[in-house]
């Protein structure tokens, strides 16, 4: 069975982030390769979706996986679904920002 990936306005407004980040600190060609690389690891979660570690200490059903120890994938799985909630990148602190979220 494969899954649908949806991307949360959130989760696309920090991968814009992101890009904006890294255009500033290296160039635009660097940003796009890597939040084109985190984009189609998320994609690739429609195969495998059961990846990571479940989270339902932070978040019910909350999956989280991570992209080259330095972005961290918040997702969930449901129904053929996998719902990308955020991506989260150079420490920041997801676990408050999620439960903050979900409350």
């Amino acid at each position: 069975m494969s899954y649908k990936v949806v991307f949360s306005p959130e989760a696309e407004e920090q991968l814009v982030e992101l890009y904006r980040f890294i255009a500033a600190a290296a160039s635009p060609s660097i940003a796009a390769r890597y939040t084109d690389a985190i984009v189609s690891y998320c994609t690739s979660l429609s195969t495998f979706p059961h990846r990571g570690t479940r989270r339902d200490d932070v978040r019910p059903g909350l999956r989280i996986t991570h992209y080259r120890k330095r972005a961290v994938i918040a997702f969930d799985v449901t129904d053929g679904l996998v719902s990308i909630i955020g991506v989260f990148y150079g420490g920041q602190d997801y676990e408050t920002i999620l439960q903050d979220d979900a409350d």
